[in-house]
């Protein structure tokens, strides 16, 4: 009995052995986004399909609120463990991780083919290095834009605006005894107001110090300020954006700067006016910073692990999959070979490719590790000269101070 046993064991045995080495080789990337709605859905539907289209990875995605919460939650556990391989981080938060040394440098693992590389757009590939080393790979990459009542300005004979002085004008026409002109949301991170500076040629940072005083600065956070005291401006903290997007649904406000991929969110709303989009005004040399993220892959991830998170980025840029990405987020394309694909897209709707067409004069946002740390003492000077009274001169002097004294 004993022998018959052995040699039934013996031809069965590594059979066996094979399809539990099949088993424990395949290697679990969890994947740690901010994405809900039909983006969220589409990132769950590539990570399917690039699960079974091949057997030694398996991407897990999972949604871990916007990107404040998903920052908090990452932050949690990397002190205490449960962090995922691949994190979508906010462009103003990948500095810090990087600087906190916990995201990974990708060179050594990549080896991509020249065609490839010249299909990026420069802006969204460029913002991944930090001092000349590679941590973030692009997905999600988009501009601010201006969404308007395309009703109501035809009623006024009025076009969008193209510089700041047009846009000051506009809003004051638009407003009413029962609409505001603007609608400005004071952002966490003050990427709108950001995007009111570069587009006058300014920056937040210079030489890598805070730049909160800077003319340029001043001079938005002033318009800002006589839009409101005429009754033009309604501002809104980020705590408040549902109130902002209500009352520009239901015609209270009639411009609101936004990311365009505010876009798909807001068409869950029933307007009862024609939504217009237009790039964000510019003086002569303005730009405007990208925003969206970038993937990550976090420190302590296995060497499998780290190829696996590169082969499904992979597979996330095949033309086809960032066609999908755009029609479902209305993100900007990342590479240029998605652009004929897209045509019918953009011919559809021609306000979407505004976004798009900003990338000619996109600029990266400060890559540091302490920007997301200066940005929320800029945001509160907002929040202090727009709700509470404070003299934007003396609110932009409060924001540099407490800035500068970060180390």
């Amino acid at each position: 009995m004993i022998p018959f046993l052995y040699n039934r064991l013996m031809r069965v045995g590594p059979w066996l052995l094979f399809v539990a080495s099949l088993a424990l080789a395949q290697v679990d990337i969890p994947f740690w986004h901010a994405m809900d709605g039909p983006a969220g859905r589409e990132i769950q539907a590539f990570a399917r399909e690039f699960n079974a289209a091949q057997s030694r990875y398996r991407v897990l995605p999972q949604y871990v609120g916007d990107y404040r919460e998903a920052e908090t939650r990452l932050v949690a556990a990397l002190r205490t463990g449960g962090a995922p391989v691949l994190f979508q981080a906010e462009l103003s938060f990948f500095p810090r991780l990087v600087g906190e040394g916990r995201a990974l440098a990708l060179d050594p693992y990549l080896n991509l083919e020249r065609a490839f590389l010249e299909d990026l757009f420069e802006p969204a590939w460029a913002y991944g290095v930090v001092e000349g080393r590679r941590y973030g790979l692009p997905f999600n990459t988009s501009t601010p834009v201006l969404f308007y009542n395309l009703d109501a300005f035809r009623a006024k004979g009025l076009k969008p605006p193209k510089d700041w002085k047009e846009f000051e004008r506009v809003a004051l026409a638009l407003t009413s005894r029962n609409a505001r002109g603007f609608i400005f949301v004071t952002d966490p991170q003050a990427w709108l107001f950001e995007a009111m500076v570069t587009s006058r040629g300014g920056s937040l940072v210079k030489d890598g110090r805070p730049n909160f005083t800077a003319p340029e600065a001043l001079e938005a956070l002033r318009m800002l300020k006589r839009l409101q005291d005429r009754g033009a401006l309604s501002a809104r903290s980020m705590a408040e954006s549902t109130f902002a997007q209500l009352d520009f649904v239901r015609t209270k406000g009639m411009m609101v700067m936004a990311s365009i991929a505010n876009w798909p969110a807001a068409e869950n709303y029933s307007f009862a006016f024609t939504l217009g989009v237009a790039p964000v005004p510019r003086e002569p040399g303005g730009k405007v910073p990208m925003g969206g993220a970038q993937l990550v892959v976090l420190r302590g991830a296995t060497e499998a692990q780290v190829q696996g998170a590169i082969a499904f980025w992979r597979h996330l840029m095949e033309p086809e999959n960032v066609v999908r990405w755009v029609q479902a987020s209305y993100y900007v394309p990342v590479r240029k070979s998605a652009l004929p694909l897209l045509e019918g897209f953009y011919r559809e709707n021609p306000f979407r490719k505004v976004a798009f067409e900003q990338i000619a004069f996109a600029q990266e946002r400060p890559r540091l590790p302490q920007f997301s740390t200066w940005a929320s003492f800029l945001a509160e000077a907002l929040e202090k000269a727009l709700k509470g009274g404070l003299a934007p001169e003396r609110a932009l002097e409060e924001a540099q101070r407490k800035a500068e004294a970060v180390r």
